[in-house]
């Protein structure tokens, strides 16, 4: 006997919709949902005063954020954002160093061509070191308890004892430096922004080791390390991360990532590149396996946010920005200027799941 089947009065349409519009609906949830666990902006500090700004610095341990603000350093509480100090008479300063178990921190003043050294307890600075022409990027190596700055315009780094508070040497390069990593075994690495290179130097023996092409990578700014896996994240100009053997130097991987990068972050505790860019956006980058490397997410900033810190405690990412007004005329010395920085519109962003 053959078994008959249930009668059904649904015509083709109903039954369409009732099978595909649960599935809709329980997709639109998951993809919420999935949404929901990113990162996102979820505080903005308001600082105000005047002036632009670079490099930002966090003290995850001491729970500071320190930021630069052309002729000073202002130094925040990095939960509440409220303002705990500033470090004065910083003229033209691009970055911060921070060395902990000295007790000591120090800034790179590129308009002067020092480096301040101040105290991280009291923030008061106890003098000036002379370093060479436009000291940018400025980094402090642990492993060597030597600091470094890396200068624009004289195409060279400056060595520092950071205990003793004396210069060491200069170490000569192959362009213009920009940011630099430390591996914390006494190598450190140097994007060559006119050369679009990465250079290799021996802490200890203050000299070059070797240098190699970042191709297709053009114009490298922000540069951050995976120190177990011994990779660096280089932020391009030509809106790519460059992800590189630190021992090679060949290029692995060259994920997508937002226009006008400035800075990039990587966090040993989530296996998470991070690349603040000044379009407006906070591109992440998932390492999924050493040699493996995608694009996680791309999340909303704000114009001009391209400078960046890492809270490697609480996976927090921090980026600078203000509102801007039109252009000054441009001149013969400055054909291409900037956008006008309109008063008191300074903030901080706080990103974060």
């Amino acid at each position: 006997m053959q078994a008959s089947l249930p009668k059904c009065n649904l015509n083709g349409k109903n039954l369409i919709s009732r099978v595909l519009l649960p599935l809709v609906f329980f997709a639109t949830i998951a993809a919420l949902a999935a949404a929901g666990q990113g990162y996102k902006v979820v505080k903005t500090y308001k600082i105000g005063g005047e002036g632009g700004w670079d490099y930002m610095t966090t003290d995850t341990s001491a729970r500071r954020l320190y930021v630069s603000r052309a002729t000073h350093v202002i130094v925040l509480d990095l939960d509440s954002g409220k303002e705990l100090g500033d470090i004065s008479d910083t003229p033209g300063v691009h970055g911060i160093a921070l060395a902990p178990e000295l007790g000591r921190g120090f800034t790179s003043n590129g308009r002067e061509g020092t480096v301040s050294i101040f105290d991280l307890k009291t923030l008061a600075t106890a003098g000036k070191l002379k370093a060479g022409e436009n000291p940018d990027a400025i980094l402090y190596d642990s492993a060597t308890k030597r600091v470094f700055t890396f200068n624009g315009r004289s195409h060279d780094s400056t060595a520092i004892d950071a205990e003793k508070g004396t210069v060491l040497g200069t170490i000569k390069l192959d362009g213009k430096p920009e940011f630099a990593a430390s591996d914390g075994k006494g190598e450190i690495f140097v994007n060559i922004e006119d050369k679009s290179e990465l250079t290799a130097i021996d802490a200890n023996k203050l000299e070059v080791k070797t240098t190699w092409p970042l191709a297709p990578c053009e114009e490298p700014s922000g540069l951050s390390m995976d120190t177990k896996h011994r990779r660096l994240f280089v932020g391009c100009d030509n809106k790519m991360m460059a992800v590189v053997d630190a021992d090679t130097g060949k290029v692995l991987a060259t994920p997508a990532i937002g226009d006008g990068v400035d800075a990039t972050r990587f966090d040993e505790g989530t296996g998470l590149a991070f690349a603040s860019c000044g379009e407006g956006v906070l591109t992440v980058i998932k390492e999924e396996t050493p040699d493996k490397f995608a694009v996680a997410e791309t999340v909303p900033t704000k114009k001009g946010a391209r400078t960046m810190a890492l809270d490697r405690k609480t996976h927090t990412v921090y980026t600078v920005t203000a509102d801007f007004g039109p252009p000054p005329a441009p001149t013969a010395d400055n054909p291409h200027p900037r956008p006008s920085i309109l008063p008191d519109t300074f903030v901080v962003l706080v990103i974060a799941k």
